[in-house]
């Protein structure tokens, strides 16, 4: 490829990425020094501390880049792997199985466990 066009490419780049960062800095700024100042009596922001909270807060709730699938390929992926090896196990390893399940869980849900005797009605 020409040097010249990944060198145009990158300052492109460069520009929509500061050009996104400037945008959310000052929506940020303005919607904390909309709302913030009159709910909760708390200090207006400069755009140098919106842009500080952005990164915070980014930081705090989920770093940069998840790196993989997100929360809803993970639990597909958990049920496929699941039915995989449901469907290595016998007939009878199966029923057994379900029959364990239903004794750990049956009580954690509200459920009486079928293993366990009736009371007597008094």
């Amino acid at each position: 490829m020409n040097r010249s066009f990944w060198l145009k490419k990158a300052v492109k780049f460069v520009f929509f990425a500061a050009l996104f960062v400037t945008v959310a800095g000052f929506v940020t700024m303005s919607l904390w020094n909309w709302l913030m100042p009159m709910l909760f009596h708390l200090p207006l922001l400069t755009f140098w501390q919106a842009l500080g909270l952005l990164l915070l807060s980014r930081l705090l709730t989920g770093g940069f880049g998840r790196g993989g699938r997100g929360g809803w390929a993970r639990g597909r992926a958990w049920k496929r792997q699941m039915v995989q090896r449901m469907e290595a196990f016998s007939p009878a390893e199966r029923e057994q199985f379900r029959q364990q399940m239903r004794n750990r869980c049956a009580g954690a849900w509200g459920r009486p466990s079928p293993a366990a005797p009736a009371e007597p009605a008094a």
